[in-house]
């Protein structure tokens, strides 16, 4: 079959899907696995991780992955098209908190905008393999015409050590780590190994349940976060906290991300380091 079939097919599929998701439910998404050193990295296609904000287009919203509706401009999604993608809406490498502060906007900073790409990665509830949905998704993508619209890269690797040199060059120039996706793997979703995450620390999510106040330069500020884990750990988390933050801090219950080293036999993380809000 040609790709053009194969486009025309899955986005058929994927409208076919059942309805648009429900503004302020959470969106059945893809969510990564963390890779433990033992994938054989020849059966899966490699992509960056991107500092972005997770981000579905339903074909006719941008939505959050809690599914909150973004407020981007209309020149922005104009030219999208009306098949389901799943991506992350990104500015460049370090430049998360920038980022969110555009995207949490109830109004669209037009000038703003104009630095963002949407960077899409799946087509989802699309039939036929991983391989088979990221060769359509980048000739649909090309199709659309939409500058800051794009496919993102996805390349196989040969061995563990090539992944491992891939990972040293994607960290060195400031990117987060790498996604191994199954290429022979049908579209789920919900936390699965057919995604794979490969960094250099290991990341995971807490809620905010209380503030510490700060000493010495950070008098008046925040000292730390006072944070439990979903697995109910709670620690104080201090370390990595913008000024901004801490002048500012977040509220009783937002969730976050933090990254660590690994886990002390009680199941304490080791080394945490305040790292984002969590998206939306």
């Amino acid at each position: 079959m040609r790709w053009n079939g194969v486009v025309n097919a899955l986005t058929l599929a994927a409208l076919a899907g059942g309805g648009w998701p429900v503004l302020g439910e959470p969106l059945p998404l893809l969510l990564a696995e963390t890779e433990q050193g033992q994938a054989d990295v020849r059966l899966y296609l490699v992509s960056e991780k991107l500092d972005g904000v997770r981000a579905f287009w339903d074909g006719q919203r941008l939505l959050t992955r809690s599914g909150h509706a973004i407020a981007a401009p209309e020149w922005f999604v104009a030219g999208f098209p009306r098949q389901a993608l799943d991506g992350e809406l990104w500015i460049g490498r370090g430049e998360f908190e920038r980022l969110s502060g555009i995207v949490r906007r109830q109004t669209a900073d037009e000038a703003a905008w104009r630095d963002v790409r949407y960077l899409v990665f799946e087509l989802p509830q699309a039939p036929g393999t991983f391989r088979q949905r990221a060769r359509a998704l980048h000739e649909l993508v090309s199709s659309a015409g939409v500058p800051w619209l794009r496919a993102v890269e996805q390349i196989e690797i040969g061995s563990r050590q090539a992944l491992e040199r891939k990972l040293d060059e994607v960290v060195l120039a400031g990117g987060e780590g790498l996604m191994l996706h199954r290429a022979d793997a049908a579209y789920v979703t919900g936390r699965s190994d057919a995604l794979l995450k490969l960094k250099r620390w290991l990341d995971a999510e807490a809620t905010v349940i209380g503030h510490q106040p700060g000493r010495g330069k950070y008098a008046g500020m925040l000292g730390a976060l006072r944070v439990r884990t979903a697995g109910g750990v709670e620690f104080m988390l201090g370390t990595g906290l913008s000024d901004a933050l801490r002048r500012d801090p977040p509220p009783i219950g937002t969730q976050i991300t933090f990254r660590y080293r690994e886990l002390t036999d009680q199941g304490r993380p080791r080394f945490a380091s305040f790292q984002r809000l969590r998206d939306l």
